[in-house]
């Protein structure tokens, strides 16, 4: 059976509805209000850098060799020991060399002792060719024995500058035995530090291939960090440009420096001598080497010691410095470099847009040339007041 509603409650009904479907549209496409995060503009300093990895080696050293072979009998050094130029650092058995010597030296006196034989025989040549000769003009003696005269005079001479030539050369190998006699005892080169020593007493070395590497004697006054840079900053980096490091020690010293030179090429195989250099790359990623020098007077540093190194590329002191996750770069044809937007909240509490010109910037700030002020709101951030988001239609 069908019953009727009064008319009265279906126009509240319909009024209810309406008034309901109004609630729920505003409700949807109403803004919710936004909290804005800002952070004042203040002076600080700003560096701009490239950082990298290096390797402490000292700035001048020296590889020591034997260049005889023997037997050492001596050390005299020890790793860690100073020394001095010219300091006798070890020595090699030396009866193959002496006896050598001793052998040059016996057939160097034989044959002088030949030439002054020789030479008597070239005088007593020289009188008989001149009373051949006196006889010769009274007519005393026979055109052979003339002949004879001169060609004994002239063979003694003969004998006597073969002889010279032969003191000459056993002379010249006598002095080559007496150097390498003397190789028997080794010096050292230079003044430092012995950083390594790879013999020990009674240990036979072979010099007839290649040197045996004995020591190594550094200064270790003045240090090279050899320094590996990708090759997506290198060219960001310049001979005299400034740079520091610290060390892995933790303590947070900074040693400060200049870049000498960039190395044109990264490193190879069989280039440069392990321990002088950087080691070539396992990685695809190209590495080129960087060395710049440090003063190393209080010996805090040490050869191989690793170094994090920073390549300061530009600097600003005390300058307006924004935050770059605040600012927009400018992008599009005719953008410059440099040129950013930013947010500035304003005293009646709104929002504006400024263009924006950075000198000096690295990954968290910028110096600011053009655009803002200092003491400005800078706007940082924003987030919906409201604890329920809208929906989305």
């Amino acid at each position: 059976m069908y019953r009727a509603f009064p008319r009265r409650a279906v126009i509240g009904v319909a009024v209810a509805l309406t008034l309901a479907a109004a609630g729920a549209a505003l409700w949807l496409t109403r803004k919710p209000a936004v909290v804005y995060e800002t952070a004042p503009l203040k002076r600080a300093n700003i560096e701009s850098s490239v950082t990298a990895i290096g390797t402490l080696q000292p700035q001048r050293y020296v590889d020591v060799g034997a260049q005889v072979s023997g037997q050492i009998t001596r050390l005299h050094v020890a790793p860690g020991s100073s020394v001095k130029q010219g300091e006798l650092l070890a020595e090699i058995d030396p009866s193959v060399q002496q006896a050598t010597v001793d052998a040059g030296r016996a057939a160097l006196a034989g044959l002088r002792a030949q030439l002054a034989e020789h030479q008597a025989q070239h005088r007593l040549a020289n009188r008989q060719h001149e009373r051949q000769r006196m006889m010769a003009e009274v007519d005393a003696t026979s055109g052979s024995d003339q002949d004879i005269a001169l060609a004994t005079l002239e063979s003694a001479l003969a004998r006597i500058a073969n002889l010279k030539a032969q003191i000459d050369q056993t002379q010249a190998s006598l002095k080559a035995d007496e150097a390498r006699l003397g190789y028997t005892r080794i010096y050292a080169p230079m003044g430092g530090t012995v950083v390594s020593l790879d013999a020990r007493e009674g240990q036979t070395l072979n010099a007839t291939y290649q040197t045996p590497n004995l020591l190594r004697i550094a200064d270790l006054a003045a240090m090279t960090v050899w320094t590996e840079v990708s090759e997506a900053d290198v060219r960001r980096v310049r001979p005299g440009m400034g740079v520091y490091f610290t060390t892995l020690g933790g303590d947070q010293r900074r040693w400060s420096g200049k870049v000498r030179q960039v190395l044109p090429a990264p490193p190879v195989a069989g280039g440069v001598s392990a321990g002088t250099a950087l080691a070539p790359s396992s990685s695809k990623v190209i590495l080129y080497t960087v060395l710049f020098e440090v003063d190393n007077a209080d010996g805090e540093l040490m050869p191989q010691m690793t170094a994090q190194v920073v390549f300061v590329t530009a600097s600003a002191s005390n300058v307006l410095a924004a935050p770059l996750p605040a600012l927009k770069p400018v992008t599009g044809e005719g953008a410059k470099r440099g040129q950013f937007t930013a947010r500035v909240m304003a005293g009646d509490g709104s929002v504006q847009t400024r263009n924006v010109t950075l000198g000096v910037r690295n990954r968290l700030s910028g110096e600011v040339l053009e655009g803002l002020r200092e003491g400005e709101l800078l706007v940082t951030g924003e987030q919906v007041a409201e604890g329920v988001s809208r929906f989305q239609l």
